[in-house]
């Protein structure tokens, strides 16, 4: 080779190199790409978040062909709430999720609010066909317009329909199909097939209580009942109403089970999710009971609703995991918010009462892996040191029949986020004043308190998930759940579990597990 011939060799080499090098610049790996995605601050590495933007409560929630489908509420434009459309994801087991086109834009009826999506399977509706039933989106349309200039009836029902599973979405040109003779706070409609009557149902809220309504097509609808003017919680206005009929754990028999979230009014400040445990003939719900009672004590578990069409009728429920205290000030900058773990919930009596039981799903433990177990035995007044570096996103287990303890994560900075269970008071309590940046809102500081006055006696089981900004707790399999925000500057390494009683303190079966992030 002359010497001609070398240069220009040499030169088709940098060449080439150059063009390699700009290539994976512009097109980076995938795994470059979740690395980067996912270690933004306080990105939750195993619940679902948006890619970027606002998000709130969760929408649609359906079932169809192998497919779990998520919409939720979303502002593409900022991180704080603004014109709402139904976002979209997918999954095939509730923890590994696919982001998925926008669903649903604003139009000339007004944003998308909150609504359900159902499989129209006898085609009832007309929009699809029987060999392909469609799928029937219904929400609530927000005339913003209409609000500025102080009309009661800005809010109104609308459906939209897809084919493809979810993949495309055509609006009704009827809509909509339920109109407002001046209700402020009409919204939120869940809807399912009940068998019994042979009809479709509607929840609605209107202001600060329950509608049902009937259809026979999901496109006409007639009002059939009220609820809740005088019972339940009411320091605030009612929304993302939920219906379902549950068995009994043990036994034969069936209750209904109503969910109303309630802004504000919740027992611990702001947003929260009340339960009600009932009767439906096919137009009326009834409840006897007295108190107030709540799905979730902790500060950070709104607006949630269950799945429709599941495959063996569990009832599975997703919340979304903030409050509207202070929703738009949390400490994120491409992203805000995320949605609890998919819960299963279920009935059982436990003593004299019947209680909501919400647990993780069994789909979860296949991203755990779980650590050794061992007994841990604290002596009165004394407690336990264990350095974790994985503890910001680990599912931590043990079973005790102590009833006076306390849990400490902490850093290197010394933060703490501080649980504690006071058997003077009956109560379960979290502690975030010292757990990192609590700033954003005065609140956000204030101790969470949640009563375990139905415990039984004997050892029960104790579980606490975190996931980088989010803890979850449940107490005796879901007797008694919390679900919280928390925003450490510094990851927490080290638990301390001390011992405040008199006597000996057992801790069985504790681990704590490492939990892989999924995106």
């Amino acid at each position: 080779m002359n010497i001609k011939d070398a240069l220009k060799f040499c030169f088709l080499v940098l060449l080439i190199i150059s063009c390699r090098n700009k290539e994976a610049q512009q097109e980076p790996s995938a795994n470059t790409v979740k690395v980067e995605y996912y270690s933004e601050a306080y990105r939750p590495q195993f619940h679902f978040t948006p890619e970027k933007k606002w998000m709130n409560d969760p929408n649609g929630l359906i079932y169809n062909d192998g497919i779990f489908h998520l919409f939720y509420q979303y502002y593409p434009e900022d991180i704080v709430w603004g014109p709402m459309h139904w976002g979209h994801a997918t999954s095939e087991d509730l923890i590994h999720w696919t982001h998925k086109p926008i669903a649903l834009y604003p139009d000339e009826h007004g944003y998308i609010f909150s609504g359900s999506a159902v499989l129209d399977k006898q085609n009832t509706s007309g929009l699809g066909t029987k060999d392909n039933p469609p799928l029937v989106a219904i929400f609530t349309y927000h005339d913003s317009d209409a609000e500025k200039v102080g009309r009661k009836d800005y809010q109104t029902q609308g459906i939209a329909y897809s084919l493809d599973n979810g993949a495309s979405w055509t609006k009704y040109e009827g809509n909509p199909v339920i109109g407002n003779d001046g209700i402020k706070d009409f919204r939120d409609p869940k809807v399912f097939w009940h068998d019994e009557t042979k009809q479709w149902k509607m929840l609605l809220v209107a202001g600060d209580h329950l509608q049902i309504w009937n259809s026979s097509n999901l496109k006409e609808w007639e009002k059939a009942s009220e609820f809740g003017k005088q019972q339940g919680a009411h320091g605030g206005v009612w929304e993302c109403p939920d219906m379902f009929e549950l068995q009994i754990e043990g036994t034969d028999e069936t209750k209904w089970v109503l969910l109303i979230s309630i802004n504000p009014g919740a027992p611990n400040g702001g947003s929260g999710t009340q339960y009600f445990i009932g009767d439906f003939d096919g137009n009326t719900f009834s409840s006897d009971q007295k108190s107030n009672r709540w799905i979730d004590w902790g500060t950070d578990n709104y607006a949630g609703v269950t799945y429709n069409n599941t495959p063996q009728d569990d009832r599975i429920f997703i919340g979304w995991m903030s409050n509207w205290t202070y929703a738009d000030d949390t400490p994120t900058e491409k992203w805000r918010s995320a949605m609890t773990l998919p819960r299963n919930l279920g009935l059982q009596k436990i003593g004299d009462n019947l209680e909501l039981i919400s647990y993780p799903i069994e789909n979860f433990e296949k991203v755990v892996t779980k650590g050794s177990k061992k007994e841990v035995a604290i002596e009165p007044a004394h407690k336990e040191v264990i350095p974790y570096k994985g503890l910001q996103q680990s599912d931590l287990r043990f079973t005790t029949s102590s009833r006076d303890f306390q849990l400490v994560f902490k850093n290197q900075i010394e933060e703490k986020l501080i649980m504690s269970l006071d058997p003077k008071r009956s109560e379960f309590l979290i502690d975030r004043s010292r757990s990192g940046k609590i700033d954003f809102q005065e609140d956000f500081k204030n101790i969470i308190k949640m009563p375990v006055d139905n415990l039984p006696n004997g050892e029960i089981e104790f579980r606490i998930i975190t996931d980088r900004s989010s803890v979850e707790i449940f107490i005796n399999k879901g007797q008694y759940v919390m679900t919280a925000q928390i925003f450490p500057n510094t990851d927490y390494d080290e638990l301390v579990i001390a011992n405040t009683s008199d006597v000996l303190m057992k801790l069985y079966d504790f681990g704590i597990g490492e939990v892989e992030g999924v995106w």
